[in-house]
């Protein structure tokens, strides 16, 4: 039994992937593999026991961990932006805009895909509901169903890698733990931090440019192929007037500046901004439930914002011994302004609950959000048995021997999340491949003399993990859209429609890898780091 006891480490990893692959419940399966590995592995003499001994305090960490709040407010945010008909008078709006333009009705769902993932961030929302109204529309006026099929599929993942994103926030939590470790490590005893709001300015730049390749596809998809993409008629497209625009865009637009302003500017904390966007997504579906009476949100939607605005000028806190004039002013000014958004927040809220959109919602974010800490958990007893196995030595030694250094280890790493993107879930990869990868990759020495940056790190690595929401077999993007597609579109269209996009997204990948100023760039100008 000695050789099968020293490859514990490899055989746990190998297990987990193949009874995810079978599809047994992530959580359940990375408990339950990691507890018979180290019973196993116990048996054998390799493992000690006192290991589980560090899990409760494991549990505690998440538990108390504030970054991790951001991730019921976002899920809260965009599920209710999902039931508020955004999205539909979104579609609707843009469709009509661009479709007079061959490739119109692509670039428009491009476009609303790219204002749903800066205000939502629910991939499957995004897809499904994109899926039900534009996909009918470009089949009926002769779009490519590849073309189609893959434009909603990709524009709707976009919610991946544009803050505010959820996987942004868990990764940020992710790899700040590993920055700290790599430090602390190389003998770093006052280490320096990488936050959620870095990750979240460092994405913005690449998570456009993707939309703009995406747009500049369509486009030349139109031009060369124009069978695939043709215009709608003008009497079918009409005419839309401002008012109608600004009544679409407005709202979302000012959700997206609250909460992405609100953190590029230091005012707010990411978890912070994720309950300014709570608070902004009730107002909105209070507003879109009823329009008839629409002065109780407005007062409460400008209030919010001069609450933002006197947070980031003047100093609000009351537990002080000397409180200035002109600060006190500021306080009394901010109570009343929160009295405003209190009532509107009522009002909304009463009008949420009568049209039977408040429970929905409060379900649906329960149960993501459960499912999220749930796996959270079994990845933290699946980390500790594979170090206790000598796993973590053996990536170490993987890494650190790969040719070309650091550029290598990390094309490495880079692949194997490609790969595993085929099979398993962004969530699985997260939260079993990052912890182990990201210390090592962190301390590694780049060809420049420097270490790697955790921002550009994290930003590949989640522009990655965006392919695994369309690469089949398992991409869950793919699942969404088969279920809510004509019987006429057949599997292997939706198949073959996105593999120009997912190519798309390697080659931003190959860009980002060359120009990692697209990552870092905003983060120092934003926070001078």
């Amino acid at each position: 039994m000695g050789p099968l006891a020293q490859s514990l480490d490899i055989l746990m990893f190998v297990v987990v992937c193949f009874v995810l692959m079978a599809g047994f419940p992530v959580a359940f399966t990375l408990s339950g593999v990691a507890l018979f590995f180290g019973v196993v592995g116990y048996l054998a003499g390799v493992f000690d026991l006192s290991f589980f001994l560090a899990f409760p305090q494991r549990i505690f960490g998440t538990m108390t961990n504030e970054v991790l709040i951001a991730v019921p407010l976002f899920v809260f945010m965009g599920v209710m932006l999902e039931r508020s008909k955004v999205a539909e008078e979104l579609l609707e709006t843009m469709g009509r805009l661009f479709g007079k333009m061959r490739g119109g009705l692509g670039i428009s769902v491009t476009i609303v895909g790219m204002l749903l993932a800066a205000s939502t961030g629910i991939v499957g929302a995004t897809v499904v509901t994109m899926g039900l109204l534009s996909l009918p529309t470009m089949l009926r006026y002769g779009y490519s169903p590849r073309l189609a099929t893959g434009a909603i599929a990709a524009s709707g993942t976009l919610g991946q890698i544009i803050p505010p994103s959820i996987v942004l926030v868990i990764l940020g939590d992710q790899l700040s733990n590993a920055y700290q470790k790599a430090q602390l490590d190389m003998g770093i005893f006052s280490p320096e931090t990488v936050s959620v709001g870095d990750l979240f300015a460092g994405a913005l730049i690449p998570g456009l440019v993707l939309v703009g390749m995406y747009m500049i596809y369509q486009i030349l998809m139109a031009v060369f192929r124009p069978e695939t993409s043709p215009a709608m008629p003008a009497a079918d497209a009409g005419d839309v007037g401002l008012g109608k625009i600004l009544h679409a865009l407005l709202p979302p637009i000012l959700l997206i500046i609250a909460v992405l302003g609100s953190i590029l500017a230091g005012i707010a904390t990411p978890t912070e901004a994720a309950a300014v966007g709570a608070i902004g997504a009730i107002l909105l579906a209070g507003y879109r439930i009823d329009e008839t009476r629409p002065w109780p949100i407005y007062i409460a939607a400008l209030s919010l914002i001069g609450v933002l605005l006197l947070t980031g000028y003047m100093d609000l806190r009351v537990a002080r011994t000397e409180i200035p004039d002109a600060d006190m002013v500021g306080i009394w000014v901010a109570a009343a302004l929160c009295i405003g958004v209190a009532c509107g927040l009522a009002i909304s809220l009463v009008r949420v609950f009568r049209g039977n959109v408040l429970v929905p919602v409060m379900r649906t974010t329960t149960q993501i959000t459960s499912m999220v800490f749930v796996i959270l958990i079994g990845a933290a007893l699946f980390s500790l048995v594979f170090r206790g196995l000598g796993g973590e030595e053996l990536v170490h030694e993987v890494l650190t021997g790969m040719p070309g250094g650091a550029l290598g280890a990390m094309i490495s790493v880079m692949l194997l999340m490609f790969v595993l993107g085929f099979f398993l879930d962004f969530l699985e990869i997260v939260f079993v491949v990052v912890p182990l990868v990201a210390p090592i990759l962190l301390m590694l020495e780049m060809p420049d003399g420097s270490n790697m940056s955790p921002v550009w790190l994290g930003i590949m690595m989640a522009m990655n993990l965006q392919t695994s929401f369309l690469t089949p077999p398992f991409g869950f993007a793919l699942f969404y859209l088969r279920g809510v597609a004509p019987a006429s579109i057949r599997t292997m269209d939706i198949y073959r429609g996105i593999i120009p996009f997912v190519l798309i997204q390697l080659i931003a990948l190959i860009v980002l890898w060359y120009v990692p100023s697209l990552a870092t760039w905003l983060p120092k100008v934003v926070y001078g780091g």
